[in-house]
This record gives structure tokens, sequence and C-alpha cells, in this order.
């Protein structure tokens, strides 16, 4: 396992890192004690960097990470978040980013990690109610206090990027990127490396559909958060399936899986990206980690670009609510 930088002047990293949202929420099946299992088999196979949130089954997956890693910490680069608010039934209540809620927030995350310091704090969603330089600055006051070592933004837009690296330093923006969801490419990927913060891309495989493993919408149980994404309803589930089966044909050709062709091409879009797959299964862990291996010709790359252009998935990649709490 290599490593990675984030940022000109940010920690090194494992290449690839372990997104452990599915492990509590949203994605059905597995089990705790599994979950448990694919954390230590990624430590043991030099996955360092993990990112979890304090919204991931309102706190259940930082209390399971934190078990998981409690004879490990110094194995791990932990990274969380703060800024989506749910009440205890798991309802969304907004986004905040008020002072008085980033340090309490800290706090709670600190308590159910079980750990003295979050090496990577994200503000999850921006407020739009509270200015950017006021966030972040709470932020860099639990830096200060070494409760949190580096800041973080996700799903920023530039000029939120700006505003919150000139009021104290950001580490790393992590937003969506993938074959099919490439929006990063057009400003946020220049901003970041004009400004000299590391990028982490989360759903490198699209939410699983770019695994290739799912060939209609009933594949997924009724209570699939991913039933509820324009890309995986009706029409547009088949026409992206299309999609992938391209990129299948592709992989088959190059001898590796078509979940080990798509991560290797966001490792490929340049060595400041760092892609966080989630998997709560063992098995797709050391696929995943397999896509290291996978190297990309031109020839490869420029084919990939031909069947998922940018846009050219079918559908919005959250539903529109969840949309609307996208900073753009």
């Amino acid at each position: 396992m290599g490593t990675r930088r984030l940022g000109k002047d940010g920690p090194e990293v494992s290449a690839i890192g372990l997104g452990c949202m599915g492990m509590s929420d949203f994605y059905k099946g597995g089990s705790e004690d599994e979950s448990v299992a694919t954390i230590h088999h990624a430590i043991d196979r030099g996955v360092t960097f993990l990112d979890t949130a304090d919204m991931y089954g309102v706190g259940r997956n930082e209390e399971l990470v934190g078990r998981a890693i409690r004879d490990r910490r110094d194995q791990v680069f932990l990274a969380t978040k703060f800024g989506n608010v749910r009440g205890p039934n798991g309802e969304f209540l907004g986004v905040r980013g008020d002072p008085q809620y980033v340090r309490s927030a800290a706090e709670a995350s600190l308590q159910r990690l079980g750990v003295e310091t979050i090496d990577l704090y994200y503000q999850h969603r921006v407020d739009p109610n509270v200015p950017i330089e006021d966030t972040v600055g709470e932020m860099s006051r639990l830096q200060q206090e070494g409760k949190v070592r580096f800041l973080g933004l996700s799903e920023a837009a530039p000029r939120t990027i700006r505003a919150a690296h000139a009021t104290s330093p950001i580490t790393a923006v992590q937003t969506e990127l993938s074959l099919w969801s490439r929006d990063s490419e057009g400003e946020v990927l220049p901003t970041v490396r004009e400004l000299g913060i590391g990028y982490v891309a989360y759903s490198p495989l699209g939410r699983g559909f770019l695994t290739g493993q799912f060939k209609s919408p009933d594949d997924f149980p009724e209570d699939d958060t991913r039933r509820n994404h324009p890309r995986f309803q009706g029409e547009n589930f088949y026409k992206n399936l299309d999609l992938v089966k391209e990129v299948g044909r592709l992989a088959e050709e190059k001898g590796c899986t078509t979940a080990q062709l798509a991560l290797a091409w966001v490792l490929a879009q340049g060595d400041d990206i760092v892609p966080i797959p989630g998997t709560k299964h063992r098995r797709y862990l050391d696929d995943n980690i397999g896509a290291l291996d996978v190297q990309l010709s031109q020839e490869d790359l420029r084919r990939l670009d031909q069947i998922l252009p940018p846009g050219a998935a079918a559908g919005l990649r959250y539903p529109e609510q969840s949309m609307a709490a996208v900073n753009r």
C-alpha cells in the first residue's frame, strides 16, 4: 500500500482510504462484527485513512469505528465530519455551522470515537446561514487546543473553499468523484490544486453502481436509500447500466474487475487525489485494494472518457432535497 499526501504540506495517508458510512446507515446488509473485521483487515493491509461522520447512524458509526481502532489508534489517520444535523430517530433537521454547534459536535465525536484528537475534521455541508469564516474560525480554535489536527470541507464551492482557506489553512476538500460524477473536474479540483489543498474522492464507485454487481433496481432492499436516488430509478438505471457494461468489457480486456477499473480511473486523475471507497466486507476491500495494481494507458483513459464523459450519467447524483444542501 503506497501513500499519498493530502495537499502540498499535509499528512501522508494510504493511497486508498476506507469509507465507513455503509457499516451503520443507508445501505443494508452486513453485520457489526464483519464491519469491525473489515476495519481490522484494512489496517493490516496498510489502509490507514478511515472516514466517518457524526450523522452516519446518528453517531453509531463513530462508536463502531472507535471500538474497532481502540487498540490500533496509532495506526490510523481518522477523519470525521459535522454539520448535517439529525434527530434521535434519524430525521434530518438541517445544516449547522455556528461556532457553538461546531464545538459541541466535536466534543461529542471525540467521546463517541474514544480518542483525544480527530486527525481530520470536516464540515460535512456548508451552512448557508453562517459565514464560513465563523465556522472555520471555531474549527481553528479546536485545532489550537489539540482536539483536531487538520481541517477539511465537504461539498464546498470554490468561493467557499477560498474564503475558508484564507481564514485558516484547509488541508483537504472532499467531494464526489467517479466515472459517473465528474462535476468537480470543472472548478473544485483546479481550485484546491491552486491552493495546495488535498482532494478526497468519496463514492468513487458510484455508491456501488460502478462495481457492475447490480442488474435491476430490485436488487436493492426496500429500505436501501439508493432506491431514492435518481440514478438508481426507472429508465435512468438502465441507461446507466448500459454504460457500466461498457466499462466492464474494458475491465475484462485488462484482466481486472469493473470496480478495480473504476477505482484505477480515479487514482489516475492525479497523485493528489485519495479515493475512499466504502465497504463493510473484507472481500470487497481486497478487491478495491487491487485497483492499485491496475495500470491505465492513455488509450485506456481515452476509451473511458468516451464511455463516460462528464455529464454522461442519467439523473442527478442525489435526490433534489439533498442536492439543495450542496454548496454550489
